[in-house]
């Protein structure tokens, strides 16, 4: 897939502000700082699509990019360690739960892990509540430039494990890495399969 066009659209706070279009829309989600922005500004191949920061916690609306006028990235707030008040991450938790359940157009999940650290109990949970609401996802491991090769293939074979005590069949997974490039062309070839899967 060539993206000839990516183009911010709109930021909602609640899934029923968000275009109304129809077009397919492949949601982006993961732990706080875990290099989301980054991941979809080199799969757009547009540095400053989305806004990327140190501080955990920029995205705080879903944000919708329109791709080649014929999808939508989606960009949700991260889950887990953004400095916020008790209120304002209840807030953002209904705000995503809404949108993961209630979104016609939602196609597929992209759960961002980073590849440098061992399995987070925080995002095995969310694969798990995406589970129980049925609602299809695939897996990103991020960041893999900051390790080696060798390092990066034991965390994902120990990640997938520990998937593995709670899932019969594993989710489709990309290695990436949004400082070389890696894994871009994968996902591209997965969704633009998956749109024409669904023109079918």
């Amino acid at each position: 897939m060539i993206i000839k066009e990516s183009v911010f659209t709109k930021s909602s706070s609640t899934y029923t502000q968000c275009p109304t279009d129809g077009l397919p829309e492949y949601a982006f989600i993961g732990r706080s700082n875990v290099g989301k922005s980054s991941l979809i500004n080199m799969l757009c191949q547009h540095k400053g699509l989305a806004k990327t920061s140190s501080v955990p916690g920029k995205t705080q609306l879903i944000n919708h990019f329109l791709i080649n006028k014929e999808w939508y990235v989606v960009d949700l707030p991260g889950y887990g360690f953004a400095r916020i008040g008790k209120e304002q991450r209840e807030k953002w938790q209904k705000m995503v739960r809404e949108y993961l359940q209630q979104r016609k157009s939602l196609v597929c999940v992209f759960v961002l892990i980073d590849s440098r650290l061992a399995p987070q109990r925080i995002d095995l949970e969310f694969i798990n509540t995406l589970g129980d609401m049925q609602v299809p996802f695939v897996l990103a491991f991020t960041k893999t430039d900051k390790i080696s090769a060798g390092k990066t293939a034991t965390n994902v074979d120990n990640f997938l494990q520990e998937l593995r005590n709670s899932w019969e069949e594993l989710p489709p997974f990309f290695v990436t890495s949004a400082e070389t490039g890696l894994g871009r062309e994968e996902i591209l070839s997965f969704i633009d399969n998956t749109n024409q899967s669904l023109n079918k």
